[in-house]
């Protein structure tokens, strides 16, 4: 299945948003910030990439039910679905 901005929006601008967050988080490091302020925020960044990557799972899931309610062939099948997602947990 391809990507498109449109398929994963939201799931982008989680990533956006995660890609800023592990820049402070570098900076941080080099500034040498308290551990439990970097690894705290080093969380929440590893929180917001498995969203995102959550996000993108479930927007397959939908473009592929949507295919098969207008009788289409889906891109993927339930068990390729399936594990993209359990490579998630």
């Amino acid at each position: 299945m391809e990507m498109s901005p449109a398929l994963v929006g939201d799931a982008l601008t989680r990533l956006r948003r995660a890609q800023g967050q592990l820049a402070g988080v570098v900076s941080m490091i080099e500034e040498g910030e308290d551990c439990t302020t970097v690894l705290t925020q080093l969380a929440a960044v590893s929180r917001a990439l498995d969203r995102a990557g959550f996000k993108i799972v479930a927007s397959g899931m939908r473009h592929c039910q949507e295919a098969r309610e207008r009788g289409e062939e889906p891109p993927m099948t339930e068990q390729e679905l399936e594990k993209l997602f359990l490579s998630l947990a």
